[in-house]
């Protein structure tokens, strides 16, 4: 039997912040773009950071090197608080996941984002989807008009598959801007501001 105490823990439950869906998903509100976006890999973080302040940080790297965020979001706080600005986690949504843990990925994504923005960081949301099952949550906790951000790490592979979903994700939001890690098809839409991962691998240390 759980204790009352623990009962009450917000790590537990996970309910402080609004949401939105059938699902219940966290929202991250929408924020202004900054200038000047670069980014810097969670993995290439520091505790105490001297050069790559004026970098955003992404999360386009394998979910092992960030799952502790969701379930200790106090022990990278200060660390990720020295940075310009912060993208959500890009917890995986494959096909072969059942669809309860995909929803869960898409949950923990809002709910980092959510949990930061308390803190006063300026946070974008990270977009990824899978099959068109997806499309009934991996949108939500999102605002209209939202600067987004997405990744194209492994999308060449499947172009359709990536274009349905972003062009879904085009109709469900209409972003202000789009943060495209990675080199953007010709097809896609909108105000897009590519960077190159190469570039985000040339931390100043």
């Amino acid at each position: 039997m759980l204790s009352e105490n623990f009962r009450k823990k917000q790590t537990f439950l996970r309910n402080e912040y609004s949401c939105a869906g059938k699902w219940n998903i966290p929202i991250v509100k929408r924020r202004e773009l900054v200038d000047d976006v670069k980014l810097i890999a969670c993995s290439d973080t520091r505790s105490k950071e001297e050069h790559n302040r004026d970098r955003g940080v992404h999360f386009f790297v394998d979910d092992y090197r960030f799952e502790h965020i969701y379930d200790n979001p106090q022990r990278s706080l200060r660390k990720f608080s020295q940075y310009k600005f912060l993208l959500t986690p890009d917890y995986s949504l494959y096909a072969y996941m059942p669809l309860w843990r995909q929803i869960e990925n898409v949950a923990k994504n809002r709910w980092c984002g959510a949990y930061w923005q308390s803190h006063g960081l300026i946070v974008y949301p990270t977009v990824s989807w899978g099959l068109a099952p997806t499309y009934d949550f991996c949108f939500d906790g999102i605002e209209k008009n939202s600067v987004v951000a997405v990744g194209m790490v492994g999308c060449k592979r499947n172009k359709p598959a990536f274009m349905r979903g972003y062009d879904a994700m085009i109709e469900r939001i209409d972003p202000s801007a789009i943060i495209c890690f990675g080199v953007p098809f010709a097809e896609m839409r909108g105000n897009i501001i590519s960077v190159d991962y190469l570039s985000s691998r040339k931390a100043v240390r």
